[in-house]
């Protein structure tokens, strides 16, 4: 079904650049970059696949049966998103804030073209419908360029949810956790603009160089973009093995290396930060064990501190063994939407931010990654993300952090802000509106 050819490369990092750029001629694209963070989990430093042959789009509606069987009939590579709303597939639940984006709310497709690095060999596979072509392309690959850098006009960023407005939702939040209605949830808003005009390679290029992060993700779907540079991994699978790192409990990185030590400290210590990231390690344990083989769910590191370019952040990893009884889909079904996006208990968090957030989330706090011809998958979680519809001209990204019972609603006000500086600063704002 498909022609496989390997390379040895002399520059990966330069090949990185040309491969992405040389993409830009498809209608469709995914490309994700480890940024050579190490990990303990990365199957590739990097992964292009580009040009739809086939691709399932939908709404919510039954939308997890329509992937497993579009996944179990293709048997080969599959590139895509979950968004967010298909949660309205697994719950009785519903989403009715205002879209600006009007993305699908499943969209995954079998590329004729996939590029696999890793370290110094990229491995090729074409579909023999097209493998003629691997030679031509790899050779016009490598002669690739940089383009031009153009200039961004001025943007004006706005928020849909001003400060005063956020503290008091934060503070009706705080009054369900104090009731006993939920124990942890994550709050989010979104920062816009309309009728703006952005080149999103170049938009991605820059986040991507500020931010490093493990799991960015370069999207496009003809006129609808994803320009992700998350530091999260929501699930993967290798062979039995599940895995999941939920990121909760966030702080900020100084230029002056004994500060910027001290608040690495500061934040594995913090008792807040603990208490969210452990309960939502419990959430997740709980997810997992809804399909794993009996005592196979382990905690293979509690809130663990990594330095990113932007910010410290506490990960936890979690692991299981998928039992053979379950699919791969019904692995992520079960698990879904991330629990460190939501909170807990799940539903009746979705409930309650859905009453208090001013936007359909969408792809945001989704999930983008793929499937392998052996069902195996790896997917992240889409945070530290602009998403951008062409057509519509408008550019978003939404941040948000975790209430829980020892939140003080200024600080997590400020925790978005901080989620939200590099956006900002690739979208060259020389406005911020509140």
């Amino acid at each position: 079904m498909r022609a496989k050819t390997v390379k040895n490369i002399q520059d990966p990092i330069r090949l990185k650049k040309q491969l992405l750029i040389w993409s830009q001629q498809f209608r469709e694209i995914v490309f994700m970059d480890s940024n050579d963070y190490h990990q303990n989990y990365s199957s590739y430093d990097c992964v292009l696949a580009v040009d739809a042959f086939t691709s399932i789009k939908t709404d919510y509606h039954n939308a997890f049966e329509d992937l497993k069987q579009y996944q179990q009939t293709t048997k080969d590579w599959l590139f895509g998103y979950l968004s967010y709303d298909l949660k309205n597939d697994i719950e009785v639940l519903n989403s009715n804030n205002f879209d600006g984006l009007d993305f699908p709310d499943l969209f995954f497709f079998q590329p004729k073209k996939i590029y696999l690095l890793k370290d110094n060999t990229l491995e090729i596979q074409y579909l023999t419908m097209c493998d003629d072509e691997l030679e031509e392309d790899f050779i016009a690959i490598i002669e690739t360029q940089d383009p031009k850098p153009k200039t961004q006009n001025p943007i004006n960023i706005q928020q849909r949810i001003s400060k005063d407005n956020y503290l008091e939702k934060a503070s009706k939040i705080l009054k369900h956790i104090h009731r006993g209605d939920i124990y942890e949830a994550n709050f989010c808003m979104e920062f816009f603009s309309e009728n703006t005009t952005i080149n999103p390679l170049e938009i991605f290029q820059k986040l991507n160089e500020i931010s490093k992060p493990p799991l960015a993700v370069y999207f496009k779907n003809n006129k609808q973009f994803l320009l992700s540079a998350s530091p999260e991994r929501y699930l993967k699978k290798v062979g039995e093995q599940l895995i999941s790192q939920p990121i909760k409990g966030t702080a900020k990185r100084f230029i002056d290396l004994i500060e910027d030590e001290k608040s690495k400290n500061k934040l594995s210590q913090d008792p807040k930060e603990r208490a969210e990231n452990i309960m939502i390690t419990d959430l997740v344990r709980n997810d997992l064990s809804k399909t794993a083989q009996k005592g196979s769910v382990k905690v293979e590191e509690l809130c663990g501190i990594y330095s990113f370019e932007q910010v410290h952040q506490m990960i936890s990893t979690i692991t299981s063994k998928l039992d053979t009884q379950y699919s791969a889909v019904e692995a992520i079904k079960t698990t879904f939407p991330m629990g460190s996006m939501t909170g807990t208990p799940k539903v009746s968090v979705m409930n309650i931010i859905e009453e208090l957030e001013e936007t359909k989330r969408g792809l945001y706090s989704g999930a983008v990654g793929y499937f392998t011809p052996t069902s195996d998958f790896d997917f992240n979680v889409v945070i530290r993300s602009i998403l951008y519809n062409q057509e519509k001209e408008y550019v978003s990204f939404s941040v948000g952090s975790a209430i829980t019972s020892g939140s003080i609603p200024e600080n997590e006000y400020e925790e978005c802000l901080l989620k939200a500086k590099a956006m900002l600063e690739v979208l060259s704002c020389r406005q911020f509106t509140e």
